[in-house]
């Protein structure tokens, strides 16, 4: 059996309450792009949650949910006495997860823009411009 790595530093964005959207999801999202981005691979050793609690100088609570969110949707599994790890499907995972959350926002935008009096074309124009 070869010994699972140490977990590396994670480079995850500033998480602050200023920002949009509550701590945990923060979290969650910055793990979601480490994941989808191949800077963590399956199999991946992620920080214990009092390691990355400390180091993003959040509660030990925030980042257990985090996590909890991530496991429930396939992204990462707890091993009982060893750790967290990116599952072998967390790339696939993390990518579907990202999908559905562009089309719901781009459903959202695109009905905002039509309540807005804006016709397909300017849409379609917007869309291009953000390319």
């Amino acid at each position: 059996m070869t010994p699972t790595p140490p977990p590396r530093k994670l480079l995850l964005p500033p998480i602050s309450p200023a920002a949009p959207g509550p701590l945990y999801e923060q979290i969650a999202a910055g793990l979601k792009r480490e994941v989808s981005e191949g800077r963590l691979a399956p199999g991946a050793a992620l920080p214990s949650f009092r390691r990355l609690a400390r180091d993003l100088m959040v509660s030990l609570i925030t980042v257990k949910r985090a996590y909890e969110e991530l496991e429930r949707e396939g992204i990462i599994y707890r091993k009982q006495g060893l750790g967290t790890f990116v599952s072998d499907n967390g790339l696939d995972r993390s990518r579907e997860v990202k999908e559905e959350r562009a089309r719901q926002l781009m459903t959202q935008a695109i009905r905002e823009a039509r309540e807005a009096g804006m016709t397909w074309r300017e849409i379609q124009n917007m869309l291009e411009e953000d390319r």
